[in-house]
């Protein structure tokens, strides 16, 4: 995962983050270049397509060059940072840092000018730098052999500064062959409204730095960066029409416009006739659900049964277990409980199915899977040995998992190995649904909204809460009796908990 380049520097690589993936996509970089970094610090945050992971370093020292952009899919081993250590921390990365240079005392451009693109085409030199939104920001281009880099004091005004000992003498700085341009002083990132806007006008190449917000305090909003976008189109059309040697003044927002298309090489896809929408990658989070349902359908002859029942003293037991003092048990957990019940005496349905050895596999351990919905997208984390807890136990993990879900914080190993799936999409307001099985599982059990209607019970019409069930199932594992029956054992313990003694 890393190597020693040239005896001063370590290149640390996409390391393999398990459970068979190949590549992910950078998210947002965590460090800059010229940042001292220490042992196991995060450098990267880096999108699976099983979850949001941050990638720690195991090096410490002077991060010399970073690969890839945001946005960028890495394949596992490719380059992502180098970090000087040791004598090459203190002395390597500081020579000419004070003068805006790279290596050979080159003097600084002006990024999107001609010569700055041409001497930067194929270099493999780093952009260093923050710009802000009210002009275009000056940047510079720094070797990637000898970068500038943050010292003790850290860096002002976005620019990197040389990293020297605390005691060090202050060293003048060196010659150069020719004019210096003065670096202007930056106030930091460009004020987006979201990571979506930004992802947007990445795959565009709209440069951000070009654009002036209509949102609050300059924030910069989707319907800025869609603006920008048509603009930029109109303006290639308008440009193709005039054709060379025209007099032609262009308005404002087009002067904005090629600017930003001007430094980016950006040019407007035309849209397929007929058509106005908008195409959404399918990677990540999305494209690993889309593949594993299309999956579902294709392999897995479902079915789906379902009954209405009485939670009413399942709302009453869980009330009194939190009135009596300690944690606070959820609803969840006791479905959970449930359900785990159920698949001790229903084994059949906590399996899965060898299709190359035409098998049925059943499975001693419930893994129990729950659907949690996030900013990324559903997505399933799994309680590992659901069977051994109990509810307090269960409540604890489900808030574990749940807050990690919606962090980003999940690993590929609590998104894998589920046996079984409970989905609870009744938080949505609705009553009923027929779930697609999470592949290669081969049931899942879904809980709709508890309302009060209007019910018998004891013989008189009363208003109850009243619960949905369903139970979609992979037909080859079973048939609709044992499905059936699988179903009913869970709703007689809705309706009447203490029917869980009997497996407590």
């Amino acid at each position: 995962m890393a190597h020693a380049s040239d005896g001063r520097s370590l290149e640390f690589k996409l390391p393999d983050l398990g459970e068979g993936l190949t590549e992910a996509e950078i998210v947002r970089w965590l460090v800059e270049v010229g940042d001292v970094v220490a042992v196991d610090q995060p450098v990267v945050e880096v999108e699976t397509a099983k979850a949001m992971v941050e990638v720690p370093c195991p090096y410490g020292g002077v991060v010399t060059a970073r690969f890839g952009e945001e946005g960028t899919e890495l394949p596992v081993g490719a380059p992502l940072v180098t970090v000087a250590v040791g004598d090459a921390a203190a002395e390597g990365p500081g020579r000419g840092a004070g003068t805006g240079t790279g290596t050979g005392g080159a003097g600084a451009q002006e990024a999107g000018t001609p010569a700055a693109e041409k001497k930067a085409e194929g270099s493999g030199n780093v952009l260093v730098g923050y710009g802000t939104s009210e002009a275009p920001a000056r940047r510079r281009r720094v070797r990637a052999g000898r970068p500038a880099v943050t010292g003790a004091s850290g860096r002002a005004n976005g620019w990197a500064r040389a990293a020297e000992p605390a005691d060090a003498p202050v060293r003048a700085a060196e010659p150069v062959d020719g004019p210096v341009r003065a670096a202007e002083p930056v106030d930091g990132p460009v004020p987006v409204i979201s990571p979506l806007v930004r992802r947007l006008a990445r795959q565009h190449d709209l440069d951000l730095r070009e654009l002036t917000g209509s949102g609050p305090d300059g924030l910069i909003l989707r319907a800025d960066v869609e603006y920008a976008l048509r603009a930029a189109a109109a303006q290639g059309g308008r440009a193709a029409d005039q054709g060379p040697g025209t007099d032609r003044e262009p308005d404002a927002a087009s002067v904005a416009s090629s600017a930003s298309s001007a430094s980016s090489g950006f040019s407007s896809p035309s849209p397929a006739p007929g058509s106005d929408g908008t195409r959404v990658p399918l990677k990540g989070v999305r494209g690993a659900v889309a593949d594993k349902l299309s999956r579902s359908r294709r392999e897995i002859p479902d079915a789906t049964c379902w009954v209405d029942a009485d939670a009413t003293e399942l709302m009453r037991a869980r009330t009194a277990m939190n009135a009596s003092g300690g944690p606070r048990i959820s609803l969840l957990a006791l479905l959970a409980r449930i359900c785990t019940a159920a698949l001790a005496r229903f084994p059949e349905l906590n399996a899965t199915v060898d299709t190359e050895a035409r098998e049925i596999v059943r499975l001693d351990r419930v893994h129990l899977g729950f659907a949690a919905q996030t900013d990324r997208g559903l997505v399933v984390p799994v309680v590992r040995d659901a069977h051994a807890r109990d509810a307090e136990g269960l409540s604890a993990e489900f808030a574990r998992l749940t807050e990690a879900a919606r962090a980003g914080r999940l690993t590929p190993g609590e998104l894998t190995g589920g046996t079984f799936t409970l989905n609870n999409y009744g938080v949505f307001g609705v009553d009923g649904s027929t779930p697609i099985i999470n592949h290669p599982e081969a049931a899942m059990l879904g809980v709709g909204r508890i309302v009060p209607k209007p019910w018998v019970h004891e013989g008189e019409l009363a208003a109850r809460q009243v619960v949905q069930l369903s139970l979609t199932f992979d037909h080859r594992v079973c048939d609709g009796g044992t499905a059936g029956g699988f179903l009913r054992y869970v709703a007689d313990c809705v309706e009447q908990p203490a029917v869980l003694l009997r497996t407590l």
